[in-house]
């Protein structure tokens, strides 16, 4: 029997994503943020986690999509890499659920490049797939620490 790895299920403009549990700290309803001058244009700013300054990354801005439609309520999923927090802005968070290897498969050929560029491939679930972004290839901490 094959150990199940735990993820955390998001969507992102009608796309189920996930991400490996051990690398989320938190889970936030978005709050204000602080643009940051000269950024990139998908790093939103930063924000105030308890204290600690976290850099907030505009998923849709950073994936080429539409942006969120005024007033939507987004959520965050704070991941930790190399020491420090970053705050990948979603649509929304959904469950933490496990998955075996069996239900892992590698990216489909139709993927496009900037999609393909930040997963670990897809986990195909009785009703879905999900994308499996890996966050240390979502962010390019140098770029995100200037900020």
């Amino acid at each position: 029997m094959s150990k199940e790895q735990q993820l955390v299920t998001l969507a992102l403009d009608g796309r189920a994503l996930c991400v490996d549990v051990a690398t989320v700290q938190d889970v936030i309803k978005l709050d204000a943020v602080t643009p940051v001058p000269r950024a990139q244009d998908w790093i939103a700013g930063v924000m105030n986690l308890r204290g600690h300054i976290v850099t907030a990354i505009d998923m849709r801005r950073r994936l080429g999509l539409a942006a969120a439609e005024e007033g939507a309520r987004q959520m965050c999923v704070v991941v930790q890499l190399r020491g420090d927090a970053f705050a990948l802005i979603v649509d929304s968070v959904g469950e933490v659920i496990g998955a075996s290897a069996d239900e892992r498969e590698p990216d489909p050929p139709t993927l496009p490049p900037a999609w393909r560029s930040i997963s670990r491939g897809v986990v195909r679930r009785a009703d879905e797939l999900l994308l499996e972004i890996d966050p240390g290839a979502l962010i390019d901490t140098a770029t995100a620490k200037a900020a």
